[in-house]
């Protein structure tokens, strides 16, 4: 009996869901999906490790410990470890604020924290030398007082810290958002102080939101190169994080000695995708809450 008969006898048809598609689009689809993850994912990250490992890995090493290439390795890792524990902090105090109380200018502060999203890094980087430029009002007196933030460590600092700080706190937000302030309730009229709250209830309710934004933190503080381009002066072997080496070797036609540097960038991402799979499938609702 056909669906319009049945609807004419009174019979609805039998409910389909929309996800009980039919075979061949489904497997259209997936095929579709694949194709393009392989062109534009797989084949460029494939062509990186055969590029690096082209002269054997004699070649790749000596890429890796050149005083140049070791200095640009050790810029990015310590440029991660002063980076991402500020913004550790800084989500931690931003979401707990918005999450938890209420008051004047909440919209405008959550604002603020999704800006980075929302303008290009280069203008980031920018926005630091007109601050700290020589022309600038707070560049001579800086300079004058023994003070360097442009083209040195502290001004790559700072522009990964710009570009890095929305990771943490939107992770978090959402997720004490949802969590809502009965737990935190409960333990101050128990007698718990507010850092003894903090501690044992409020952390361990976020702790995996909390690894999961830090995760990503990380990734983009070690990766980042529009607005660290802008604010480092590319001075070899003393401020060029390894995406600056990389750019500066590629363009000397060093394409070994690039790719064995952008391997390194390419082995953290991929581990980042596989802990970043492994918390969202063993704690799914606390290590993705921002999602929910």
């Amino acid at each position: 009996m056909s669906e319009v008969s049945r609807a004419a006898l009174g019979n609805p048809p039998p409910f389909r869901s929309p996800a009980d598609e039919r075979p061949l689009a489904k497997f259209l689809l997936i095929g579709l999906a694949l194709v393009f993850l392989a062109f534009f994912l797989l084949l460029p990250l494939v062509s990186v490790f055969v590029e690096a490992f082209r002269k054997g890995w004699v070649e790749y090493y000596e890429a890796l410990i050149e005083p140049d290439a070791a200095a640009a390795i050790r810029l990015t890792l310590l440029v991660a470890v002063i980076s991402v524990p500020l913004n550790l902090v800084f989500g931690l105090c931003a979401a707990w604020a918005i999450a938890k109380f209420e008051f004047k200018g909440k919209s405008f502060l959550i604002t603020l924290i999704d800006l980075p999203f929302s303008i290009s890094p280069v203008i980031s980087g920018l926005v630091y030398v007109l601050l700290f430029g020589s022309n600038s009002l707070l560049g001579p007196i800086l300079k004058s007082h023994g003070i360097t933030i442009l083209f040195a460590v502290p001004g790559i600092v700072l522009a990964t810290v710009f570009v890095t700080f929305p990771f943490v706190a939107r992770e978090l937000i959402p997720l004490m958002e949802d969590q809502g302030t009965g737990d935190e309730e409960a333990a101050l009229s128990l007698g718990a102080s507010g850092w003894q709250t903090f501690w044992y209830v409020t952390l361990p309710n976020i702790k995996w939101g909390l690894l999961y934004g830090v995760l990503l933190c990380n990734a983009r503080a070690m990766g980042e190169f529009g607005a660290v381009s802008v604010v480092s002066g590319h001075i070899r072997g003393l401020t060029n994080t390894m995406p600056l080496h990389v750019e500066i070797l590629y363009n000397e036609y060093n394409f070994v000695a690039a790719f064995a540097v952008a391997s390194l960038l390419a082995l953290l991402a991929l581990v980042t995708l596989a802990l970043k799979t492994l918390l969202e499938l063993r704690f799914g609702a606390g290590a993705a809450g921002g999602r929910h």
